[in-house]
């Protein structure tokens, strides 16, 4: 009896991709090894900041002061040739401290209007939280529509544009909360922890070995902005099931009934959940989307979007916990 050719099973079995994912994983990866030459451990802020770029979506950090949130931004920025604007926030910053303004240019008898930080590719705001609600709502605009309203004039941001903000969860003293409509802009909250005690002792050691060098100066750049909006477009392309895009809606709605939370997510969450288990799948090289790819974009996404009931609040419930449960009780397509 004639044996079965494997090599020939093996070959029938194999599949290619539909998108070609290779330039968009080499980059990524590169980006990765640049950022760990200065950042040990905190690889999941690292993987949301890039899945962020490639959702074309902005970023809320959140952690205690020193545990690296505004120098991982930097070195991102440094890593991608684009313009970059770095914005600290304070109690009296004003919004056309960020937006610009209009200024009279004596030579011409006109108003001119004189471009604010706002207007780069990658802006980091530093302790977001620290300006008051009038400075908040001129992002508003930018962020959702990547465009800015002045004197009845409209200007467009230059693609790709990421809004990365860090803010302080701790100190309360001379910080506004974020309105809800801002929150909601954000495609990912990412909380950052404290490093363990080996990487408490690998940043040490980094640190002692700089001397005279800078932690930036060990960064290059890999990619430019042309190239990230040619992966994003990448990205959009990634196949998901009809059952996978009904997990997502199931998952979203139950924030609404969940008993536990006083505000439930928006329909925007549902496509900033889409977006990211695309670009989810994108960095491992898939061009379709399962359901982890969808649990792992669901609670950085969701978290800053609901409210826990203050009872549960109380109880030392966070809606990280709530989400993992909606998670867990939401049944997974098969």
């Amino acid at each position: 009896m004639e044996q079965p050719n494997n090599e020939t099973n093996s070959e029938h079995l194999s599949f290619e991709n539909r998108i070609d994912l290779a330039e968009l994983q080499e980059s990524v990866f590169k980006i990765k090894q640049q950022l760990q030459k200065v950042i040990v451990g905190q690889k999941e802020m690292m993987d949301l900041l890039l899945v962020s770029l490639l959702a074309n979506g902005h970023v809320l950090i959140e952690g205690v002061p020193g545990v690296a949130k505004t120098i991982t931004a930097k070195l991102l920025s440094r890593t991608i040739n684009v313009g970059f604007s770095r914005i600290q926030f304070t109690p009296d910053l004003m919004p056309s401290d960020i937006l610009g303004t209009s200024v009279f240019n004596v030579q011409t008898s006109q108003f001119e209007f004189k471009q604010g930080p706002i207007f780069s590719s990658m802006i980091l705001i530093d302790e977001i939280n620290r300006a008051p609600a009038k400075t908040q709502a001129a992002l508003f605009e930018v962020m959702e529509e990547k465009q800015v309203t002045i004197d009845g004039f409209t200007y467009k941001m230059l693609e790709p544009f990421i809004v990365l903000a860090t803010q302080n969860p701790i100190e309360q003293e001379g910080t506004y909360r974020l309105p809800e409509a801002q929150l909601d802009r954000f495609l990912f909250k990412v909380v950052v922890e404290y490093p363990s005690a080996d990487e408490e002792l690998e940043i040490i050691i980094r640190e002692q070995a700089l001397e005279n060098t800078t932690k930036d100066s060990k960064i290059e750049t890999i990619i430019d902005g042309f190239k990230i909006v040619e992966f994003r477009a990448l990205v959009k392309q990634i196949k998901i099931e009809e059952n996978l895009l009904k997990y997502i809606a199931n998952i979203v709605v139950n924030t609404r009934t969940n008993s536990f939370l006083y505000l439930g997510a928006s329909p925007r969450a549902s496509i900033a959940i889409l977006s990211a288990s695309k670009a989810f799948a994108a960095i491992e090289g898939r061009d379709f989307v399962t359901p982890e790819d969808i649990k792992r974009a669901t609670i950085p996404v969701l978290q800053h979007r609901v409210i826990v009931t203050p009872e549960r609040e109380m109880e030392g419930l966070t809606s990280k916990q709530i989400i993992e449960q909606i998670i867990e009780a939401v049944e997974i397509p098969r």
